[in-house]
């Protein structure tokens, strides 16, 4: 009889190490980082099909729509969408998945993973996931163990009482506990061991094994988000937790919260490629090079560089790079990071400093995405603004008005159903249309293929909060762009 698992795919945080590409507004798990797909997207691909339940998700409300339609990209339908009211850390968004599943599904197994994980070989992974299955039926509570190729500081890594078997084979073993992100002269005698894995942060368990845990060692926490969930709101097709409750939460990691006081765990080694991505050396790292150990991505160029990446965001950019060494350079639209690879993990420093200074690129992308599509701003000026709208087909932005600003708005591919006011039209390619200050207006896209017009914008304000919204299909609130 097979068994089925229930993937948990954590998709919060907003991702500093990988600025300018991963910001708060749309952060590394939603970009193609090393392929023609997210790395979201790859983890719900890698943990659906033969032996795979749909996957759950818990995400921030700022996520809910790219969360959907990236999972409808890989033609993956969510069992269910979890809303954090904030960031709470893995325990209590867990716990949640647990609790949630647990009431769909008694007894069952849950397989709890990051989304901005990048594992290249997915059978080898799946393999390792079912090597596991009869620990976690019995009771354990298994994390998976990275075989480690080097003395990392960036990870957690893994105790075990013997060294893993040879050829690595994924076998269950106990696991003998946990270390922090150690100093350079701990992860080398780590790492010399034999007997310590990289913690990979994935794990697999018994909804009633980790209800249980949570009862025994933070029985508080438990309370907290069981009320959670028993006050949470339905949203569209979304589950929107109790923020009142939520807010009692502690924030606090599964590890210290649970792993660390159990005495039910189990690991198994995986001996397979595997990266968290946790800073653009890892992404170096990650991605074919050349002979000189050089990396481009986009309209990027090297001429007598070594060991570096360079990469160009923007079809418009050429960026060329002459003589680097051990060097990341970055180019977005907005935004340019040059960093020695070395202090690759010191890039968050950046948008600290961007947000000290009120830089918007600190955590805002130029493009913005919403449920419908999206837009981004290519002029701006003193009462004006000139931005690419680009909406999904049977997309549709809010019946809205403004205090401030009127628009034109010129279609340059695809059809625009058009309110304004009483009045209904359909716009075709290279047709414009006024929407004067003050007047009740919809942008729709009633076709088949993306729409895209060019909207500018005049007035004395044009903040994206000067909006009066009536009415909108996704049901957001009555104030937002869009």
């Amino acid at each position: 009889m097979t068994v089925e698992i229930h993937p948990l795919l954590l998709c919060g945080g907003s991702g500093t190490r990988l600025w300018p590409l991963s910001r708060k507004s749309y952060p590394k798990q939603f970009t193609k980082l090393t392929g023609d797909e997210s790395l979201f997207q790859a983890a719900a691909r890698r943990l659906s099909g033969p032996g795979f339940a749909a996957p759950a998700v818990i995400t921030g409300a700022d996520y809910r729509f790219i969360v959907t339609e990236q999972l409808a990209g890989v033609e993956v339908a969510a069992a269910a969408t979890m809303i954090e009211p904030e960031g709470r850390n893995t325990a209590p968004a867990i716990l949640a998945g647990a609790i949630e599943l647990h009431a769909r599904v008694p007894g069952t197994l849950m397989l709890v993973a990051p989304s901005d994980h990048v594992i290249p070989d997915a059978a080898a992974f799946r393999t390792a996931v079912q090597a596991a299955i009869p620990a976690a039926q019995a009771g354990q509570l298994v994390t998976f163990g990275i075989r480690p190729d080097r003395p990392e500081t960036g990870y957690g890594w893994l105790s075990l009482h013997t060294a893993p078997t040879a050829g690595f084979a994924s076998v269950p073993q106990p696991l003998l506990g946990f270390v922090e992100k150690p100093d350079s002269v701990t992860a080398q005698a780590l790492f010399d061991s034999g007997t310590h894995l990289w913690n990979a942060g994935i794990f697999l368990f018994s909804t009633d094994a980790i209800l249980a845990a949570f009862a025994t060692h933070q029985p508080d926490l438990l309370d907290a988000v069981s009320q959670a969930i028993a006050l949470a709101q339905k949203d569209l097709g979304f589950l929107r937790l109790d923020p009142t409750a939520w807010a009692e939460c502690d924030a606090i990691s599964i590890d210290y919260a649970v792993m660390e006081k159990a005495d039910n765990l189990s690991v198994v080694p995986y001996g397979g490629a595997w990266s968290d991505l946790g800073g653009w050396d890892a992404v170096w790292r990650e991605t074919p090079s050349d002979h000189a150990g050089v990396v481009t991505a986009g309209p990027a160029h090297a001429i007598d560089c070594t060991n570096s990446l360079l990469r160009a965001e923007d079809s418009q950019q050429q960026l060329v790079g002459i003589g680097l060494n051990d060097l990341i350079v970055v180019a977005m639209p907005d935004a340019v990071l040059v960093a020695h690879k070395d202090r690759a993990q010191d890039v968050k420093q950046a948008v600290a400093l961007l947000k000290q200074h009120g830089a918007v690129q600190a955590e805002t992308l130029p493009r913005d995405y919403r449920p419908w599509g999206w837009f981004e701003s290519l002029a701006f000026g003193g009462r004006f603004q000139v931005k690419r709208i680009h909406v999904h087909p049977g997309g549709a932005l809010s019946l809205q008005s403004h205090h401030h600003r009127s628009e034109h708005w010129i279609v340059v591919s695809g059809t625009a159903k058009v309110t304004i006011n009483d009045e209904v039209k359909l716009l075709s390619e290279n047709e414009s249309v006024y929407v004067p200050l003050g007047a009740v207006h919809r942008l729709e896209n009633p076709g088949k293929v993306p729409m895209v017009l060019i909207e500018v914008q005049t007035g004395g304000y044009l903040g994206e909060d000067d909006i009066i919204r009536y009415d909108d299909i996704y049901a957001r609130n009555a104030v937002a762009d869009g």
